[in-house]
């Protein structure tokens, strides 16, 4: 059973989405967030999936993607309006395992949602422009990036660990809560292989995250 946690901006768009994926027997909603306030339940939610749908224009989605992202780890599968906009590059590097228009129709979120807990990269064929164009410019997109790779967010947590500061201070810097701070933590450990702060700090460093 999928874990699916469903973020919009529109509560009518959430409840849509909700009673579309009720149809899928693999699919389990675990609960749902306005794009603009990600859940501080998150940690308790435990999804495999978020299911975005950004109603922003696609050159505000990547941000947004990104703001999301920080608050909640697991796999991205994007809804956005104009998917051939949306630059897969920046979007996978922050999370996104699939980009797809917002008018999908359901057995291509479902194909979609399948196929990133498979390990795979998904791009609606409207979003391979980008990737073409990279191409033709020389610039290869490097579209394989590490499922363990820490977001932007993490590493500045991780920073804040090899300065000493506790989860309090971490989260009054941050302007998160103590309970988002203390999850960034634990997602660190969990990807870095890391059963304490020093341990962190240490294979931070031995990776480049960080400097002393």
């Amino acid at each position: 059973m999928t874990r699916i946690l469903i973020g919009a901006t529109s509560e009518v768009v959430r409840v849509e989405l909700a009673s579309l994926l009720a149809t899928d027997p693999t699919a389990e909603v675990v609960g749902s967030f306005s794009v603009e306030d990600a859940p501080a339940q998150f940690e308790d939610l435990q999804p495999d999936i978020v299911l975005l749908d950004l109603e922003s224009p696609a050159e505000e989605s990547v941000p947004v993607a990104v703001e999301v992202a920080e608050v909640v780890s697991p796999v991205l599968v994007v809804l956005t309006d104009n998917p051939e906009k949306l630059l897969p590059v920046d979007a996978v590097r922050s999370g996104v395992r699939a980009i797809l228009p917002r008018v999908a129709k359901a057995e291509e979120i479902f194909a979609a949602i399948q196929a990133t807990m498979a390990g795979l990269v998904v791009l609606h064929p409207d979003a391979i422009g980008s990737v073409m164009a990279l191409a033709d410019s020389g610039e290869p997109p490097e579209l394989e990036v590490s499922d363990q790779i820490l977001t932007p967010r993490e590493i500045e947590v991780l920073r804040m660990i090899a300065e000493g500061l506790a989860n309090k201070e971490i989260a009054s810097k941050l302007g998160i809560s103590d309970h988002t701070a203390k999850f960034h933590i634990s997602s660190i450990f969990a990807k870095l292989g890391a059963s304490n702060r020093a341990e962190a700090v240490t294979l931070g460093i031995r990776q480049g995250l960080i400097m002393v």
